[in-house]
């Protein structure tokens, strides 16, 4: 038997908890259906030299403060899924894991939840808060079948000891391709390659800084102002001190991206080549949103039309925490707890 709900949230992660709590402080009834097997989202997959952009002041979710780290100033990704956790158990989250859900479909007055293995929920509305994790994006770059080395995406990597004393090239010039670049700097033959010039920014910008310009973008937009640029205004890595020492130690030194892959390793549009033990793709995510497409949401693009985080063709629907398309820097920490808020206060009028 179908179990009812008002909101169901699908995802467990930093947006799903955060939703959550705004859900509980609303009064409504509802449940968080989370794919992974233990507390913290996508932060334990990842690789342990992984570091936040900001102080963990400055990186927290709404109603708790994320204490510091001892000895760092920027806190690692176990000190994350540690805070996520606390977090969820401090509210007493509702979170049900592990479940995957297989579809969303419109079903009279509610939303039916199909999952893969817990059954069915009926709600009154859904915020979907998956994340893109789940979705690494690898480019259709020629030769690729042809390599002969290892390739693997940021998903995959977890340091830098399986690749010490081998030639490694890494794909990507945002903020995992150039702490992983940073990372492997030292024990292996690396090649660092970008789709232009690495635009590092201000050694003394953080996350706070950047959601404050994010937000100023979004506010400028709503406003009919003039386009800031918001983040992207002021570069694409963030220099935190792993990425700041190996940059001025001169061993960040990017190569403009190459036009093929050969089977021992890259080769550029003039001909030259670099031999490559493994490719390293630090190219990037696509949201993860299989499980609405029974809904038929998307539009030519393949993009869910929105308006904040409310689906366009079907307003009982939330996205939560996919990017600035569903509320200025809502896919980080300090930024979701904003958007998280005013969708469930628009899910609570609608119910109502």
């Amino acid at each position: 038997m179908a179990r009812r709900t008002d909101v169901v949230v699908i995802g467990g992660g930093q947006s799903g908890l955060v939703a959550g709590y705004h859900l509980r402080r609303l009064g409504l009834d509802f449940v968080i259906l989370d794919a992974q097997s233990a507390p913290g989202g996508a932060w334990p997959h990842t690789w342990d030299s992984l570091r936040l952009f900001s102080p963990a002041a400055y990186s927290s979710l709404p109603g708790r403060l994320m204490p510091p780290q001892p000895g760092e100033t920027y806190p690692d990704a176990a000190h994350v899924a540690a805070y996520l956790s606390a977090y969820e158990q401090r509210y007493e989250l509702p979170v049900h894991r592990p479940v995957r859900v297989s579809g969303v479909h419109r079903d009279g007055a509610r939303l039916r939840v199909e999952t893969e293995n817990s059954g069915t929920w009926l709600g009154r509305a859904v915020i979907s808060a998956t994340g893109t994790w789940s979705r690494p994006f690898v480019p259709a770059v020629p030769g690729r079948a042809e390599f002969t080395g290892t390739q693997l995406h940021t998903v995959e990597y977890d340091g830098p000891a399986a690749f010490a004393g081998k030639r490694v090239t890494v794909v990507g010039g945002g903020n995992s391709g150039a702490q992983i670049a940073a990372d492997l700097a030292h024990g292996t033959e690396l090649t660092w390659v970008t789709l232009r010039e690495p635009r590092y920014l201000a050694d003394d910008i953080d996350g706070r800084a950047l959601f404050d310009h994010a937000t100023a973008r979004r506010r400028a937009l709503d406003e009919g102002r003039t386009d800031t640029g918001g983040v992207a205004s002021l570069g694409d890595i963030v220099a935190v001190p792993p990425v700041r020492e190996a940059r001025d130690a001169g061993l960040l030194k990017a190569q403009p991206m190459f036009a093929r892959l050969t089977t021992t390793g890259v080769e550029w549009a003039d001909g030259t080549r670099a031999d490559s033990d493994a490719i390293i793709w630090c190219t990037g995510f696509r949201p993860a949103l299989a499980h609405l497409a029974p809904l038929g949401l998307r539009g030519p693009r393949g993009h869910i039309p929105t308006a904040g985080t409310q689906a366009l063709g079907e307003p009982r629907v939330h996205l939560l925490g996919y990017g600035d398309w569903t509320g200025p820097a809502s896919a980080t920490l300090i930024g979701v707890g904003r958007p998280a808020r005013e969708a469930a206060r628009s899910i609570a009028g609608l119910l109502s």
